[in-house]
């Protein structure tokens, strides 16, 4: 059992504006370190149900020394997650009596970087596909609430179902990242 149950609310205009404030104060710390900032995740698409959680995606030109950006994270509270065990990011979440905010660091033009963009992107430009995400998420919430990393296991074939849609629309428009967010 899970301390922290996974929790699906409606979604709320004040997620953009959060990431904006989010955003600003990082573009300030981190200047050029960062080539991109942007808000990603359910929080970034208008009407989508969510997890109250801003995902940022910082991308970055190496993701090593791990200091050259961890120094200034660090200085606006947020802790890096040296666990994390996915080798092509590193991950920062919020210190402690922060807004809940989960910050993925990528090297520019990287596979996750990319897809994370897309992902976003897609959602955004096809609200059907938006409520289809949104549908399966408030179903798993509702089967694994308790059960965090079984909810974020089953939400995968759902994701890997929408970017395979993705992908050939990415084709079809010629898809490329607009500008940053931030």
């Amino acid at each position: 059992m899970s301390s922290d149950p996974i929790i699906v609310v409606p979604h709320d205009p004040s997620w953009a504006r959060e990431f904006q404030k989010i955003g600003a104060r990082m573009r300030q710390s981190l200047g050029g370190i960062a080539t991109r900032i942007d808000h990603i995740g359910s929080t970034s698409i208008a009407g989508l149900a969510a997890k109250p959680v801003i995902d940022i995606q910082i991308s970055v030109r190496s993701l090593e020394p791990v200091s050259v950006y961890q120094l200034p994270l660090a200085s606006l509270g947020y802790v890096y997650k040296a666990g994390n065990t996915e080798r092509t990011k590193r991950y920062f979440r919020e210190g402690a009596g922060m807004r809940r905010t989960h910050i993925h660091v990528r090297e520019e033009g990287s596979f996750g970087q990319q897809f994370a963009l897309l992902f976003r992107d897609y959602l955004r430009a096809m609200p059907d596909e938006a409520k289809y995400y949104e549908d399966a998420k408030l179903k798993l919430m509702a089967l694994y609430r308790e059960e965090r990393q079984r909810y974020v296991d089953e939400k995968d074939p759902y994701i890997w179902d929408i970017m395979r849609r993705a992908t050939s629309w990415s084709q079809e428009i010629g898809w490329r990242p607009g500008d940053s967010d931030i």
